[in-house]
């Protein structure tokens, strides 16, 4: 086999594989994923407890498939999202040693990778986001929007256009730069700090203090953009409606002006306590499916 064949086959390989393993870390972390979705559309100030008052919403509501509501778009968004992110992150970076790899460049690769991939992903995430904020309707008594992901695609394009599908794709994007620069750059830094420093081998204890310190640094980076985005993707498309935000912008200001600063990190608990996990099993996940297929650790 060509050199080339060889790296057509280790990039195809490490796709796969990405795919894989985020189909794992979703599924495991969903539940946490939509407390948090609900939770930062919740308006007003938040008050202690309020986790807990959304996830006995959910669970009165529908019992434990209730937890999965929109779980299909979130795979699909991440079979689509996490292989080009890890992927293009790891050709970004590339140097003639790891050592020779400056944090600027590792932080830049991560934004970078982020990005691209988040824009192509966002219908998937828009989609997402609508099925999880329809389980509100459900509370109320009302029918969801949505019976599904292609009925929920048909009639977005269709009411607000085909390009209403990457609504709120600039927050998105601004959210993926930061998570992926956080996630990306610090699980990277701290895998190779932690072998370098001879504190443990590359084994499965390393990757997980790396993903530990990965989650909560992408979770602090990232929370007040995923706040935005998460609104700015669930509203309608009329912006005669008082409530409609402008822009990314706008909507960034006025949450802050009304709700308060901290407003920003609303959902910042259910978030990091999805992003730690998440982070824990994909990339013990990712990086066990590489050693058992002959692939080079991360």
């Amino acid at each position: 086999m060509g050199g080339g064949e060889d790296g057509l086959w280790r990039t195809s390989a490490k796709i796969g594989l990405a795919s894989v393993a985020a189909t794992v870390a979703e599924t495991a972390t969903f539940p946490i994923d939509i407390i948090k979705t609900r939770l930062q559309l919740r308006y007003g100030h938040s008050s202690t407890g309020a986790s807990l008052r959304v996830a006995a919403d959910i669970w009165n509501k529908g019992r434990m498939l209730g937890f999965y509501s929109g779980l299909s778009p979130a795979v699909l968004r991440h079979v689509l999202y996490t292989p080009v992110r890890i992927v293009s992150y790891e050709h970004l970076r590339i140097s003639s040693s790891d050592a020779d790899v400056s944090l600027f460049r590792k932080a830049f690769a991560g934004g970078v990778s982020g990005v691209v991939a988040q824009v192509l992903a966002s219908p998937a995430d828009l989609i997402k986001v609508r099925m999880q904020a329809d389980g509100r309707l459900l509370t109320q008594g009302l029918q969801p929007r949505y019976a599904g992901i292609f009925d929920a695609f048909r009639k977005i394009a269709q009411s607000e256009g085909f390009s209403g599908l990457w609504r709120g794709v600039v927050p998105n994007a601004q959210r993926a730069f930061l998570v992926n620069m956080g996630e990306l750059t610090c699980y990277d830094s701290a895998k190779h700090f932690i072998i370098n420093q001879e504190i443990c081998e590359d084994n499965i204890f390393a990757h997980t203090l790396s993903s530990v310190a990965s989650g909560l640094c992408a979770t602090a980076l990232s929370c007040p953009a995923d706040v935005v985005k998460t609104r700015m993707m669930n509203q309608a498309a009329d912006k005669e409606v008082v409530s409609a935000y402008m822009n990314s912008f706008d909507c960034l200001i006025r949450t802050a002006r009304s709700e308060g600063i901290l407003a920003l990190w609303k959902g910042f608990i259910p978030t990091w306590a999805r992003l730690g996990p998440w982070q824990c099993v994909f990339w013990v996940s990712y990086e066990k499916f590489r050693q058992v297929s002959g692939l080079s650790s991360f």
